[in-house]
């Protein structure tokens, strides 16, 4: 997978230089965030029941990507559907499991206050529903990514016992505020 990483990274410099295009970031600092951070986020989550913690938002030129940490337990009742207008999701699955129900086609759709944490300090516009009509169903487990773009509405239906992951948010409106 490095590989192939560092393959797509030496086409787009090689396209970017071939077009006599200049990088989009100028003089912008890279973000590292070690393992051992990620594990207090998540022994934090854990224990004050918080589920999504925002870790870091970096300026990477036209975009802010961000990344956070989720965990959710065991679900029980009736969730929400999430929908968020200009940020997009990357899970990464680091343990646990669940079924998440992904589609653009929100039941009961209502726009969230601008004033919601989730709007303020973490994904920027969007809304919540009840559900979500002629959605995809993913079984995702530990290793296993999805990407969610915005607009895309998302909802977990299932949570037997826990699931953490990673979580990339793409906001090239940059609505997120920096960490």
């Amino acid at each position: 997978m490095r590989l192939a990483s560092c393959i797509l990274t030496i086409i787009l410099l090689m396209a970017t230089v071939a077009l006599g295009q200049s990088p989009t970031c100028t003089k912008c600092s890279s973000a590292y965030i070690p393992k051992s951070e990620v594990d207090t986020y998540i022994k934090n989550a854990i224990a004050t029941k918080t589920i999504d913690q925002q870790i870091r938002a970096v300026d990477a030129g036209k975009a802010n990507v961000d990344v956070g940490v989720v965990y959710r337990g065991k679900l029980t009742g009736n969730p929400n559907a999430a929908e968020h207008d200009f940020v997009s999701e990357v899970y990464h699955v680091i343990d646990g499991s669940a079924t998440l129900l992904t589609g653009w086609d929100i039941v009961g759709y209502q726009k969230r206050e601008a004033a919601n944490n989730a709007v303020a300090n973490l994904n920027g516009p969007g809304g919540d529903g009840t559900g979500i009509r002629n959605g995809t169903v993913n079984e995702l487990k530990a290793g296993d990514v999805i990407v969610i773009p915005a607009g895309v509405g998302h909802q977990f239906i299932k949570i037997d016992d826990h699931i953490t992951y990673l979580m990339i948010r793409v906001d090239p409106d940059k609505v997120t505020p920096l960490k």
